[in-house]
C-alpha cells in the first residue's frame, strides 16, 4: 500500500444496523455539514466555499438541481447537507497527481471501491494510458489535446465516437461539446439525462408539447394547496425542498408522499435555519401511500375512475369543462379507458386499498390548484412513459397546468442536466435547433440521429465506436449490466475523462485512455479576457449565473470550455471562432441566443441577480405545442412489471451518504444504517416466508428473459417498505439490471422494477 493509502477509509467488516430516524435534518445535519467542510476543505477555505454557495453572486451547487430563492430571500446558509458534502468533496485540498498514479497501478486502483477513488482528491495534470501500460503517466496539454484529435479526425465515420456529458456541465461548456461533436459530424451525444427523466421528457412531450415541468418554486411555497409527491425522497436527494414544503404546509397546504419506503423528511423537518423548526420542526406529510413498486400506473388510473365516477354523479363538480374543451382532445377515448378499469386490478397493482385511493381523490377535489412532483422512482420502469402521461392526465381533468400552485414538476437530480438538454445535448435534437447551427456557423450538422447511453453501449459492446470521449460523470458506474458495461469500455480503442476526480470509469479503458483534469464549478476562472462567469438551468427553467470563488486546484488544471475548444481548435483550426469563446464565454452566449430560443439578451439577463425564467408556453399562456396544438389526454394500459413465483421487485437508491455515483462515506443515517453500504431492505413478512431474518447474509439475484445475474454478500435488514418490494443501493445494484431491461420509448434502464431472488449466501 502506498503511503498515500494508509488513511484511506473502508467499509465495516459488518454494518451496523439502528432503527430508521423519524425526522430529517435538525442538528446532526449542520454537524455532518461542518465535519465535511473542516475536514476536506479546513476552516478558511471551507467558510470562504460556503459562504458563496448558491449565492446570487457566488457559485451554483454541483449537486442537485432545486431552484434557489429570489435573491432576496437567501440564507447566509443557502445550502444544505448534501451540498456542502458535495462542495466540500470537490473542494478538497487533497491531490491526484503524478506521483500518486506513479504509486498506483491501474490493478491496485481497480481494487478500492468507488467512495476510497474519489478520496483520494482531485486530479492535477493531466494523464496518459499508452497501451498495453499498468500505469497512467503524465502529458502535456499540447500533446494529450493533439492526441485525441488525431484520433478523432483520423475514424473513417465520426459514428464511431461517443460524447457523453455529465449534468454538472455548464451551459457554455455543453454548447461547445455539441457543437464540435457535430462540427465532426455526429449526433451520438449520450447523456445522464437518458438513465433519469429521459422518460418524463418523452411523456409530456406527447402530451403537453414540451419535455420540462411547467411549476415554479413560487408556486409550490405560495400558491398550491395540495402537492403530491410520488417516487422521490426529498430528505436525502433535494434536502432544501424540504424547506419549500414546510412553507408551504404552513400556509395550509396538505403533501401526499408517495413511496414504498417510509422516509424521514415525510415524517418530520427540523429546519436548522429558525429557532421554530430547529427545536419543534414539522410534519411534511399528511399521508404517506406505501405503494408497491411500480404501482404509480395503476394509483393514478384509479384516481382518475374515482374523479370520473364523481364527475358523473354530479355533473360540473369535478372536471374543469371549459378547460378541457377549449384547450385539450382524447378525453371521450380516456373516459371509455377509465370506466373499463376494475378494482381488484387497480389494487393488486398499486399495493393500495380503494379506501386509499378515494380518500386521496376526496383530497384531490377540494384542492383548487394541485402540483405533481416526481423522480426516479417513476423513471426507472418499463411504463414509466405512460405512468407519466396519466399523471398529465390527472392534472388536465381538473385544469391543473397552466394556471398558479398547479402542474408537473419532474425534480431533476443533477445541476444542469436540465440546461444541458436545452443546450442541445441530445441525441436527436429537433431539426429547428440544427438549422438555427448551420444558419449561426455555416457547416450543415447530421441530421441522423445518435445513439442515447442504452444504444451507445451496445455499439461499444459491438465493436462500433473506436473513441469515447466524456465530459465529466462516471459513466461506467451510472449505467446498468455493470459487467457488460465495463467491457463495453474496454473495447474502444481510446477512453477520454474531462473530470474533476479519479473514478471508476477511468480504469475501465480504452487500449489508449486519456485524463484530462477540469475546473470545478467553486473555482476561478480566468481566461484572457479575464475572470468568467458561467450558467445553469435548474428544475424549474430559471437560467442564472455561477462565479467560481476559489484558487484552482493547479495551474495545469482547465476549464471545460478550455479543454474543449481547445480540443476542437486542434481538430478543425480556428475556422468557427474557438479561441474567441474560450477567451471570453460571452462570446459563447451571444452564439447561443441566436440558436436557442428562449435566450434574447442572454448575456445581460444572465448577469441579473437571479438570472431568468425560460419560457413554457403550457404555464405562460395555456399554449399547448402538440401536432394538434392541444393537450393530449391518452389512453394507458395499466400494466406493472411480472415478478415471477418465488421472487421479490427490487429497486435501487441512493444513501445518505451519497450524491448519484458520487460516494461521500458507508452511512445512510436516516435509514439506520453505519458502515456499509451492501445491505437490502426487505419486508420482515417476506423475510419470514423464505426461512430468513434480519442480520441474514444474501445473495441477490436477478431474474430475466437472458438469464440471472448475482450480487453476493448483502446483508439483510427488515425494513418497513411495501410486501413484495425490496431496495438495495445504486450503484452496487447495477449489476442486477439487464442492459436491454428498459422504458418503452425513452430507453431508460429500468433500475426501480427489477425481479429479483434471495438466496442465502
Amino acid at each position: 500500500m502506498a503511503d498515500t493509502d494508509t488513511n484511506m477509509p473502508a467499509p465495516a467488516d459488518e454494518p451496523r444496523v439502528e432503527p430508521p430516524k423519524r425526522s430529517a435534518v435538525g442538528i446532526p445535519g449542520v454537524a455532518q455539514s461542518v465535519r465535511y467542510a473542516y475536514e476536506e476543505m479546513g476552516p478558511v477555505r471551507g467558510l470562504r466555499a460556503l459562504s458563496r454557495l448558491n449565492q446570487a453572486d457566488g457559485f451554483d451547487c454541483p449537486s442537485c438541481a432545486w431552484p434557489d430563492p429570489a435573491p432576496g430571500d437567501r440564507k447566509t446558509a443557502e445550502f444544505c447537507e448534501n451540498g456542502a458534502k458535495a462542495v466540500s468533496w470537490e473542494a478538497t485540498r487533497k491531490r491526484v497527481d503524478a506521483e500518486f498514479f506513479a504509486e498506483h497501478s491501474i490493478e491496485q486502483l481497480r481494487a478500492m471501491d468507488d467512495h476510497q477513488l474519489e478520496w483520494h482528491g482531485r486530479l492535477s495534470a493531466p494523464m496518459y494510458l499508452a497501451p498495453d501500460a499498468t500505469h497512467y503517466a503524465p502529458i502535456d496539454w499540447d500533446d494529450a489535446l493533439r492526441l485525441l484529435a488525431d484520433r478523432l479526425t483520423a475514424l473513417p465515420d465520426p459514428n464511431r465516437a461517443l460524447f457523453y456529458t455529465s449534468g454538472r456541465a455548464s451551459n457554455e461548456a455543453a454548447f461547445v461539446y455539441q457543437l464540435l461533436a457535430r462540427r465532426l459530424g455526429t449526433n451520438n451525444m449520450p447523456d445522464c439525462s437518458n438513465m433519469c427523466h429521459e422518460s418524463s421528457g418523452a411523456a409530456l412531450s406527447q402530451t403537453i408539447g414540451i419535455g420540462k415541468g411547467t411549476v415554479t418554486l413560487e408556486d409550490i411555497e405560495h400558491s398550491a394547496e395540495l402537492i403530491l409527491i410520488a417516487g422521490q425522497n426529498p430528505g436525502t436527494n433535494h434536502p432544501r425542498m424540504l424547506t419549500a414544503l414546510e412553507r408551504a404546509k404552513r400556509r395550509g397546504a396538505r403533501i401526499i408522499a408517495i413511496n414504498p419506503l417510509p422516509e424521514a423528511g415525510f415524517t418530520r423537518f427540523h429546519n436548522p435555519q429558525t429557532p421554530r423548526g430547529l427545536l419543534a420542526g414539522t410534519q411534511i406529510a399528511d399521508r404517506l401511500l406505501p405503494i408497491r413498486l411500480n404501482g404509480d400506473l395503476a394509483l393514478f388510473s384509479g384516481i382518475n375512475k374515482v374523479l370520473l365516477e364523481h364527475e358523473e354523479t354530479l355533473p360540473g363538480s369535478v372536471f374543469d369543462h371549459e378547460f378541457l374543451e377549449r384547450y385539450c382532445d382524447g378525453l371521450d377515448a380516456a373516459k371509455a379507458h377509465w370506466e373499463s378499469l376494475g378494482w381488484p386490478r387497480i389494487e393488486e397493482l398499486s399495493g393500495l386499498t380503494r379506501e386509499q385511493i378515494e380518500r386521496t381523490a376526496d383530497d384531490v377535489i377540494s384542492a383548487r390548484s394541485v402540483i405533481v412532483c416526481w423522480a426516479m422512482g417513476l423513471t426507472q420502469h418499463p411504463n414509466s412513459v405512460p405512468t407519466i402521461r396519466e399523471i398529465v392526465n390527472f392534472l388536465l381533468l381538473r385544469g391543473n397546468i397552466g394556471r398558479p400552485g398547479a402542474g408537473p414538476a419532474p425534480i431533476r437530480g443533477h445541476s444542469n442536466v436540465q440546461g444541458d438538454r436545452t443546450m442541445g445535448i441530445w441525441e436527436k435534437m429537433p431539426d429547428t435547433f440544427l438549422d438555427a447551427l448551420r444558419d449561426e456557423f455555416g457547416f450543415e450538422p447530421p441530421r441522423e440521429h445518435g445513439t442515447d447511453t442504452v444504444d451507445s453501449i451496445r455499439a461499444m459492446r459491438d465493436g462500433k465506436v473506436d473513441v469515447f470521449v466524456a465530459l465529466g460523470g462516471n459513466f461506467a458506474v451510472a449505467t446498468p449490466d455493470t459487467a457488460v458495461t465495463e467491457a463495453a469500455m474496454r473495447n474502444c480503442a481510446l477512453t477520454a475523462h474531462i473530470a474533476t476526480k479519479l473514478n471508476r470509469s477511468h480504469l475501465q479503458h480504452g487500449r489508449e485512455a486519456l485524463l484530462l483534469p477540469c475546473l470545478g464549478r467553486s473555482e476561478r476562472d480566468v481566461q484572457a479576457s479575464g475572470e468568467q462567469l458561467v450558467s445553469v438551468e435548474d428544475s424549474m427553467s430559471m437560467v442564472h449565473a455561477s462565479r467560481g470563488r476559489l484558487l484552482p486546484p493547479a495551474p495545469t488544471v482547465r476549464s471545460e470550455v478550455a479543454i474543449v475548444t481547445g480540443l476542437a481548435e486542434a481538430m478543425f483550426g480556428d475556422e468557427l471562432g474557438w479561441r474567441a469563446m474560450r477567451d471570453d464565454y460571452s462570446v459563447i452566449r451571444g452564439h447561443i441566443e441566436r440558436v436557442v430560443p428562449g435566450f434574447h439578451a442572454y448575456d445581460d439577463r444572465v448577469r441579473q441577480p437571479g438570472g431568468f425564467l425560460l419560457p413554457r408556453p403550457p404555464h405562460d399562456s395555456r399554449e399547448f405545442p402538440t401536432a394538434t396544438g392541444k393537450a393530449r389526454l391518452t389512453v394507458n394500459e395499466m400494466t406493472a412489471t411480472d415478478v415471477p413465483d418465488g421472487c421479490l421487485l427490487m429497486q435501487s437508491l441512493r444513501s445518505h451518504d451519497q450524491f448519484n455515483t458520487t460516494v461521500y462515506g458507508y452511512d445512510d443515517r436516516y435509514r439506520g444504517i453505519h458502515g456499509g453500504r451492501r445491505v437490502v431492505f426487505v419486508n420482515p413478512a417476506d423475510l419470514e416466508s423464505r426461512g430468513m431474518r434480519d442480520g441474514d447474509k444474501v445473495d441477490l439475484v436477478s431474474v430475466w428473459k437472458d438469464g440471472e445475474r448475482r450480487a453476493s454478500g448483502f446483508r439483510a435488514v427488515a425494513y418497513p417498505t411495501a410486501k413484495g418490494c425490496v431496495a438495495t443501493y445504486f450503484p452496487e445494484a447495477n449489476v442486477l439490471v439487464p442492459l436491454d431491461f428498459v422504458a418503452e420509448t425513452s430507453n431508460t434502464p429500468a433500475s426501480k422494477s427489477v425481479p429479483v431472488r434471495l438466496e442465502k449466501s
